[in-house]
């Protein structure tokens, strides 16, 4: 019999609606057992929403996805994978935020995430605005010995993020990625955007990624195609370091209401979960070399029944089986 690597409480006799409410039930990291140390995966909240070019709230976000995912459980039926027996994982708390700054946020985010576990401890974050992935990708990259080209990047968004000035303002929830791609964090020659849609400005919106070899996949796209390019893309990733970025308003403000920029004619519920489990099946070793990952814009005042924090929850905990698979390869 296989030794859990996260000991969680049993669900029949400890309930779901009671106890410390940490991501999925994981242990607080300050409580991880010695032998389960360092941790796999750290779950991190980021609360920081002051870069946003719409509607605040994400700040919420983090606590609401902890709310919801209480009733996550570890075994992931289509994978065959009981996720707590391949990684350590623990909830590390929030992150202490810039609030006023966007650019300052993302350094410290940076630093504070770097210091999370070990070395070899990659980071789930929970958002928090679109702006909070720069800092994360920073300490992604500089946790993986800062690879040569940058990190490749899977991105799943209605809106593509490279816009360079919103209001004067190099550093919004609009811009992370050119940013990064500035920066050498990330190769945009290795990126994918997968689930955009929606009118834009002006045609212009494309040219940046267009211009530096971003892969993009429309939602129209994907309707049309299926999912051939997105499984080549995975494909050549092969082992390279891979940064996961999921902004729920790439789902439809249907199945996810609760977000700041909601952007109509999306994926469903159902749609986006099984795009995430095709890239383990597409994926030569079960899963992308992930090096951290986050899911963002949650914005809970927005999401009465909870379905939008709900999703998340799920999101997040796909994308670290992915690397579980990746792992058990």
């Amino acid at each position: 019999m296989t030794t859990p690597r996260t000991t969680l409480p049993d669900a029949r006799t400890t309930p779901r609606f009671a106890g410390l409410c940490t991501f999925g039930r994981y242990p607080r990291l300050e409580d991880v057992a010695p032998e389960h140390r360092p941790v796999d995966w750290a779950i991190v909240g980021s609360v920081y929403d002051c870069g946003v070019t719409y509607r605040p709230g994400s700040r919420f976000g983090a606590r609401a996805i902890r709310e919801q995912s209480q009733y996550l459980k570890p075994y992931h039926i289509d994978h065959d994978l009981m996720l707590t027996d391949v990684f350590s994982l623990a909830d590390a708390g929030d992150a202490p935020p810039d609030m006023f700054n966007a650019q300052n946020n993302a350094q410290v985010l940076s630093e504070h995430l770097r210091s999370v576990g070990d070395p070899s401890t990659r980071v789930m974050m929970l958002g928090g605005d679109h702006s909070n992935t720069l800092g994360a990708l920073r300490a992604a990259y500089e946790c993986a010995g800062r690879p040569e080209g940058g990190l490749a990047l899977l991105h799943f968004d209605s809106h593509l993020d490279t816009v360079d000035l919103a209001w004067g303002e190099k550093y919004s929830h609009a811009s992370p990625f050119i940013r990064a791609v500035e920066e050498g964090v990330i190769d945009p020659k290795r990126m994918l955007s997968v689930g955009i849609k929606g009118p834009l400005n002006t045609p212009a919106d494309l040219d940046y990624a267009k211009k530096h070899g971003v892969e993009i996949v429309t939602y129209e796209d994907w309707r049309r195609e299926g999912t051939a390019r997105i499984d080549a893309f995975v494909q050549r990733l092969a082992d390279d370091p891979c940064y996961f970025t999921f902004d729920i308003d790439c789902v439809d403000p249907v199945y996810a209401p609760g977000t700041g920029t909601p952007s109509v004619g999306g994926f469903t519920s159902a749609e986006a979960l099984e795009l995430l489990r095709q890239i383990g099946r597409a994926h030569p070793s079960g899963g992308p070399n992930l090096v951290g990952a986050d899911v963002v814009e949650v914005l809970p005042d927005r999401d009465v029944a909870g379905n939008t924090a709900l999703l998340a929850a799920h999101v997040a905990y796909e994308i670290i089986c992915l690397s579980a698979l990746a792992s058990r390869a």
